[in-house]
């Protein structure tokens, strides 16, 4: 065995994919040895209806809930295989799996809070012969915090000890940051939308699963009315801690939050509103970091799905332009990592931390009571 070779597994919000990614962190920074990405659309909308309680009649969501969870078991069983084919390793040569699984429902302020993902870690055991490090997310909200983001601890330990300030700007189905200091403090939290609304927008009305190089958006023009109509949510304004996902943005959200300001979203032009979906998201992410790119002038990097729409990377630009303040965007592949691996880069660290039972929650993140271990260990 290789004690420093982790995979790790990744769905994330935006429910495209599972991708993977083979990690060596015998090596400073941590390289990546394999990547392989399995796309999961036969499940993609049975993924949505669960995680947004919006599926056909006579359908049982236990029954659902059960079936798909083993369905993402196997795809995440076959991820791991092929990248350990992939890297030429044997499973024994892999300390552990860090399975991040998939979300289907992200709660933290209910009344009793709770966050669930899905994906049989028992069966990605057994069928790898490896240990599985998952269930990441429910130590931390037992602990009182929102059990996200987790990741800003790993974008820390994957790229912030350069010893100058790093804004890293995660796009998936929902933004979140990472603000890490020139002395190292970590700070993040989520910031809104990324990419879900505007790809369940253009399934909607186009049939697609996302806006290739946001080519629709760039087709439309942005409504002004309607960006400040959906700007004006409570939400955006909540101070961290604080973490969403697309239960709560979603269509639904986005229809009920533009009547609330006199705008039938039905009698706009669908390319209008993805254009001011894409500015939705590009103005909360700045918002939201402003105040650090103001007092920290740092490098940002974006990751994430989003890294590869220009479109959106154009529309983030302008908005850094505007503070004034000598700080450039670029995406994770300038630093040597391809936007789409960093998050699952970032689960195989935190199962390392796992393994070597080192607390790996960030309290000023997610607002825990304390450092906790997260997940649970699945023996091979």
């Amino acid at each position: 065995m290789n004690p420093q070779l982790y995979i790790g597994l990744m769905s994330g919000t935006s429910m495209d994919a599972v991708d993977g990614c083979l990690v060596d962190f015998a090596q400073s920074p941590p390289k990546l040895v394999a990547s392989h990405s399995l796309p999961i659309d036969a499940l993609r909308d049975s993924l949505r209806g669960l995680a947004t309680g919006c599926y056909p009649d006579n359908t049982d969501p236990i029954e659902l809930l059960g079936e798909v969870d083993q369905q993402l078991g196997r795809l995440f069983a076959q991820c791991a295989h092929a990248l350990i084919k992939q890297a030429g390793v044997k499973p024994t040569d892999i300390r552990a799996i860090g399975s991040h699984g998939q979300t289907i429902r992200h709660r933290p302020q209910a009344r009793l809070p709770f966050t669930l993902q899905i994906g049989d870690p028992n069966y990605i055991a057994e069928a790898c012969g490896i240990p599985v490090v998952a269930d990441f997310r429910r130590r931390d909200v037992a602990a009182g915090g929102q059990g996200a983001p987790l990741v800003p601890p790993a974008h820390h330990a994957l790229f912030g000890t350069t010893g100058q300030a790093l804004l890293v700007i995660n796009l998936g189905g929902i933004a979140n940051i990472t603000q890490i200091t020139a002395t190292g403090a970590v700070s993040g939290f989520d910031t809104g939308p990324a990419n879900t609304l505007m790809d369940s927008w253009i399934k909607q009305h186009l049939g697609n699963t996302y806006d290739q190089d946001g080519r629709w958006a760039a087709s439309g023009k942005p409504n002004t009315l309607l960006l400040t109509a959906l700007l004006e949510d409570p939400w955006f304004r909540y101070p961290p801690p604080k973490s969403t996902g697309p239960e709560y943005f979603n269509l639904r959200w986005l229809k009920a939050q533009a009547q609330r300001y006199g705008i039938d979203i039905e009698l706009l032009a669908p390319e209008d509103v993805q254009a001011t979906l894409l500015e939705l998201t590009t103005a909360s992410v700045i918002d939201a970091a402003e105040a650090f790119i103001r007092a920290h002038a740092p490098q940002i990097m974006v990751t994430g799905g989003g890294a590869k729409n220009p479109i959106l990377l154009a529309s983030l630009a302008r908005r850094v332009e505007s503070l004034s303040v000598q700080a450039k965007i670029k995406t994770s592949m300038e630093m040597g990592v391809d936007p789409q691996w960093v998050e699952c880069m970032a689960f195989a660290w935190l199962a390392r931390e796992t393994m070597e039972g080192r607390t790996n929650n960030a309290p000023a993140v997610t607002g825990a009571s304390r450092s906790v271990v997260l997940g649970g260990i699945y023996p091979a």
